[in-house]
């Protein structure tokens, strides 16, 4: 059975980029252009790992983050931001890796690996 992935950001490009790679990594990647719309697919389909944007309009990346991990405290979640400097904040520690978006997808690809083994 593959492994299910949840990516959560309000960019469709990205969702184009990280959907066509993940799926040819082997993995079922699911959708969602807001953090309330990914918390509904998340109950939902129950992902196995869930990327997430962080600079999202409406409810943020960082407030998605802290109820995921009320939901499902163990659950994977991989912070993608195109800014470096959400690293340094404290509530982006609670996730499991923080990677700034770029076009080489090898970092993201690892991080996933490693957390879905």
């Amino acid at each position: 059975m593959k492994k299910k992935i949840l990516l959560i950001d309000d960019e469709e490009s990205i969702h184009f980029l990280y959907k066509e790679v993940l799926e040819e990594e082997g993995y079922e990647v699911h959708t969602a252009l807001s953090g309330e719309i990914g918390l509904k697919v998340f109950d939902s389909i129950q992902p196995d790992l869930v990327i997430l944007d962080i600079n999202m309009p409406g409810m943020n990346g960082i407030e998605v983050l802290r109820r995921l991990k009320e939901i499902k405290a163990n659950l994977p979640v991989i912070l993608s931001s195109a800014y470096n400097e959400y690293k340094q904040d404290l509530a982006c520690w609670a996730s499991d890796d923080y990677i700034v978006k770029s076009s080489d997808l090898e970092e993201l690809k690892a991080s996933v690996k490693r957390h879905l083994r």
